[in-house]
């Protein structure tokens, strides 16, 4: 099945300025991936994930492959959160079906072996990257950069992998705060640095990822997330004042109305957990609202997914909203569920 005509009029820079625009914009969190078959085509060509994200061109195609499919409304550069600290010289390899094995940081003599500052040469691939798709990207179309919020980045570096819970990162926090304190004072700054390069480079606008923000009590939560975010934010618009920030602090439902008063950002993604017609009442309509679409409700497809695009189309009517998923796209679903869901938000046939 094919989605409907849709003319693309930067409608996603538009709502990110505060303007309501029906059919909202677009895009989907892990939208370019294994999903695609395109994109499995692409990944065969590089001996591993980290120098897939390392080699702009196939990035590049990377990046534009869903939009070109399926006519999102922003594309999103296609690399990964733990290239922060790879540039910051930790050791970082993607094993398959297995995700990402870092070397853990245990103690301060291997936070000491950290490098200050980030090492942008590490990260030139990324830059020319989206220097590369600016020039194949439709200028209807706006292009969204990314990092991982010092908390979660911090997950990982801790416990060397990813884990449910999040406990070492946790007990490291409480047993070693000062250390703690330190590392992640050098991911807020690794972070400010790597959007500003972004920016630099041609994206219009930033998402940090907070993927683990849920797992903390609200103290932990206000010192580890809330304060390192706010952190970033300002520091990145004493280099770019005008800087168009998305923060995605997911799971943290007791702790969104602090987040978005405290943070400064533009855009507020919202994960699947948040009922959004308890979002667009609470929130002041000067914040945009980012989500939040089940993404087993798109791999379910059919009438859930229909009812679940309906009932946020219908909560975030008539205030600044970009549709989104409340998390990412998963490995296993099905394109026509994608096409569907764009058929049913832009006003067409859902059969």
């Amino acid at each position: 099945m094919k989605s409907q005509p849709y003319v693309q009029t930067k409608s996603f820079l538009k709502v990110m300025n505060g303007e309501v625009c029906f059919p909202p914009p677009v895009w989907l969190m892990r939208q370019a991936g294994r999903y695609l078959p395109e994109y499995q085509a692409l990944r065969a060509k590089a001996p591993s994930f980290l120098e897939f994200c390392y080699t702009p061109e196939l990035a590049a195609e990377a990046t534009l492959q869903p939009v070109r499919r399926f006519g999102f409304d922003a594309a999103i550069l296609f690399s990964d959160i733990l290239v922060i600290p790879d540039a910051l010289g930790q050791k970082v390899a993607f094993e398959p079906n297995e995700g990402p094995k870092l070397d853990p940081i245990l103690a301060a003599e291997d936070f000491a072996k950290l490098n200050t500052p980030l090492d942008c040469g590490r990260l030139s691939p990324v830059i020319e990257t989206i220097q590369l798709v600016k020039t194949r990207l439709s200028p209807d179309i706006a292009l969204i950069g990314f990092c991982g919020a010092p908390w979660t980045l911090a997950c990982y570096m801790i416990a060397g992998k990813s884990v449910p819970d999040q406990a070492p990162a946790r007990l490291f926090a409480y047993r070693q705060r000062d250390l703690f304190q330190s590392l992640i004072d050098r991911l807020v700054q690794a972070s400010i640095d790597y959007l500003a390069w972004q920016i630099e480079a041609g994206v219009e606008a930033v998402q940090i990822f907070d993927t683990w923000a849920g797992v903390l009590p609200f103290a932990e939560f206000e010192r580890w997330c809330l304060m390192p975010v706010e952190a970033i934010v300002a520091g990145l618009r004493l280099r770019h004042k005008d800087a168009r920030v998305i923060g995605f602090p997911r799971g943290a439902d007791h702790h969104l109305m602090d987040f978005a008063a405290r943070t400064g950002v533009n855009v507020l993604g919202l994960d699947s957990t948040v009922d959004p017609r308890w979002a667009a009442k609470t929130f002041d309509r000067g914040l945009v609202l980012q989500g939040n679409l089940d993404p087993l409700a798109l791999a379910a497809g059919g009438l859930p997914l229909e009812t679940g695009v309906q009932q946020i189309l219908s909560a975030f009517r008539g205030r600044p909203h970009i549709f989104n998923l409340g998390h990412g796209v998963l490995p296993h679903t099905p394109i026509q569920h994608i096409e569907l869901m764009l058929d049913v938000l832009r006003g067409g046939s859902a059969k």
